[in-house]
């Protein structure tokens, strides 16, 4: 399971940059032509009225690209969750520990991790899935704070890892890429058996795509590929690298 470049479509940002950096280059040319409009005449006036109509017209390919993000994005959020809730149910059923069904994550790390240990409670069950709510409603400073909360009443629980995880594509979403990517690290430091390490290495991968820094995204990618090619997260990794050639 992986969060599928989570909340990151690489061809419509690359669209999008393009685009504002197109508007940019011709909004300072209207400001030229105003200025020079003013000794020269009326004679330019039709080409800035040219020039405003093609910025016109990119902004709104802006923000059809954005809304198509959008909706991936929702699209991507829901399936991730529900999928994130089933597997937790089905390792319960498998023979998992727990204290009440679906109440054991899919981040149960390795016997050499330092932490989490036990069983997971009804209490912590809830509060889990009460913050994983906010995150899919869209609420992801709420999440976070929910989240954070967890971990500080719950530091060595099994759900642990999974809440370092949502914490850091919370601040994905809210674009604070450094925060992301220090939440996430915390998960791949403090929990290197856990299975969302893989996912929580491609969203830093994508969080230092948005921070412009490519060539950290690259090698976080290819360290994906070569410490977990199994995982699905190995496959989209892949898929970026070979975008980026």
């Amino acid at each position: 399971m992986s969060t599928a470049g989570l909340f990151s479509d690489d061809e419509a940002h690359h669209k999008i940059a393009a685009l504002q950096q197109q508007i940019q280059g011709m909004e300072e040319r209207v400001a030229q032509m105003e200025n020079t409009t003013r000794s020269q005449g009326v004679g330019v006036l039709s080409q800035l009225d040219a020039l405003k109509s093609d910025l016109a017209a990119l902004r709104g390919q802006i923000e059809v690209h954005t809304h198509d993000i959008e909706t991936t994005q929702k699209r991507q959020r829901d399936l991730y969750v529900d999928l994130d809730s089933r597997l937790r149910k089905l390792e319960n059923v498998g023979g998992v520990a727990a204290d009440a069904p679906g109440q054991v994550d899919s981040a149960k790390p390795a016997s050499s991790d330092p932490a989490p240990v036990g069983t997971v409670t009804a209490d912590e069950s809830s509060a889990y899935d009460a913050a994983l709510g906010l995150f899919k409603s869209g609420n992801y400073q709420g999440a976070i704070d929910s989240f954070q909360s967890f971990v500080g009443v719950h530091p060595n629980s099994q759900l642990a890892p999974s809440a370092y995880y949502w914490i850091g594509n919370s601040y994905f979403n809210l674009r604070d890429y450094k925060s992301a990517i220090a939440n996430q690290q915390k998960l791949v430091s403090q929990y290197p058996g856990s299975t969302k390490v893989p996912d929580a290495m491609l969203n830093i991968a994508s969080c230092q795509q948005g921070l412009g820094d490519a060539s950290e995204a690259k090698k976080t990618l290819k360290n994906i590929v070569s410490k977990y090619p199994l995982s699905n997260a190995a496959e989209l990794a892949k898929k970026r690298l070979a975008s980026t050639k």
